[in-house]
């Protein structure tokens, strides 16, 4: 473990069960504030066949956390709540807008005992507004924010736009700069989130060329999503593909000298001449593999990069050269493998400290903590207020930075 990690000491209280929040919190618990992460007693009602279980040691997004199951619908379970909040620096929470207060957990109810905590949550659309209480998930918000309509053809991009960049990564932000502000005022705040926001900001070019003309965008027409030949795509001969990004005229330069069709060079803004350009470029890269393709363009300083499968990405040598893939030893399961730390920083740097919890593997150690004797924590626990891993079984864990 590194002496000291830029988020040491910072307590966060995670609320959280899908994506956008988990993520959020898996970004400061990397970067070294405890995490408690507050798991309901009750099975999940969601669960996606693309991903881990939440408690699975291949889970990332939960390493680095504690886990504490309580029944926050009961008096007790939300005495223990506020118990844990006025030592703590953050919450972040997921349910939708009404759901807290519901429970007695707001903001309101928590400012009232901690004036400092940063009460951070994330929602589909946000605390008010015509669709505030409109159920959804990943698709609808980036519908709604406007994905769809930079795309060339409508194809769902997995969870990525909305909830790990516009939910969580937004959150992360929010979350930090409430920090600062304490650090000077004293003083927490409500940090609101709302995915769809997050997504209209991540359009802010696209958004300002509309402004600028007034003209609607087509996705067929635009650079940036594939409508020259120069910015694309392209099929090798093994079946895979390699993009190529040559906006400037010194690279499409490159790309023309070194395919031999220099007499393309002069001809980047014909938009007569794209088709036969793009005709020529895909004959040309049927003609060898990806990586024959990938080999010859950077050698001669044109930008391109393979496309990568999921299962290829963890032996590109440039991103184990950055350390983006961790091996960490786990009793139960042996070698886990996960994605590495994201943010590099020469003087404090992030860690994986332990992998994902079991649902209530550290009730007794938190609750204690707080001041909780062990006769009070068992008759909680005789009640259903808690619930705490009684396996038996610790993990081992290997610390990766």
């Amino acid at each position: 473990m590194n002496m000291f990690e830029p988020l040491q000491g910072i307590r966060v209280i995670d609320l959280t069960r899908y994506a956008p929040g988990p993520y959020c919190t898996m970004i400061l618990g990397d970067l070294g504030a405890e995490i408690i992460r507050v798991d309901s007693m009750q099975k999940p009602s969601l669960t996606v066949e693309d991903f881990p279980s939440p408690s699975s040691p291949f889970n990332p997004l939960n390493r680095n956390k504690k886990s504490i199951a309580i029944n926050l619908k009961t008096d007790q379970g939300r005495k223990i709540f506020y118990r844990l909040s006025a030592s703590s620096d953050v919450v972040v929470e997921s349910f939708r807008p009404g759901v807290t207060k519901r429970l007695g957990i707001d903001y309101e109810k928590v400012k009232n005992t901690n004036q400092r905590i940063v009460y951070c949550s994330i929602t589909g659309y946000g605390q008010d507004g015509p669709y505030r209480d409109l159920p959804g998930h990943d698709i609808n918000y980036i519908s709604q924010g406007g994905v769809f309509g930079i795309l060339p053809e409508p194809v769902v991009p997995g969870n990525l736009i909305g909830d790990m960049a516009a939910g969580g990564l937004m959150a992360v932000i929010g979350i930090l700069s409430a920090l600062v502000a304490r650090s000077r005022t004293g003083k927490g705040q409500f940090v609101d989130i709302s995915i769809t926001d997050g997504v209209v900001s991540l359009l802010s070019l696209y958004l300002a060329r509309y402004f600028e003309t007034g003209e609607p965008l087509s996705a067929q027409k635009m650079e940036s999503t594939g409508a020259t030949p120069f910015y694309n795509l392209y099929k090798t001969k093994d079946g895979k593909f390699v993009s190529i990004a040559c906006s400037e005229q010194k690279f499409f330069k490159a790309l023309c000298r070194t395919l031999d069709c220099e007499a393309y060079i002069e001809n980047r803004s014909s938009k007569q001449r794209w088709d036969e350009i793009r005709d020529y470029l895909a004959r040309f890269f049927l003609s060898r593999t990806r990586d024959e393709c990938f080999e010859l363009l950077a050698r001669e300083g044109v930008p391109v990069a393979k496309v990568y499968s999921v299962h290829e990405l963890d032996s590109d040598p440039q991103l184990r050269h950055r350390n983006m893939f961790l091996e960490i030893e786990d009793r139960e399961r042996g070698r886990i493998r996960m994605v590495g730390i994201p943010i590099k920083l020469s003087e404090t740097p992030g860690s994986v400290k332990s992998l994902s919890p079991k649902i209530g593997e550290h009730t007794e150690e938190v609750l204690k903590a707080i001041g909780y004797k062990k006769a009070e924590i068992e008759r909680l626990e005789r009640e259903g207020v808690v619930f705490q891993e009684r396996s038996g079984t610790k993990r081992k864990h290997k610390r990766g930075k």
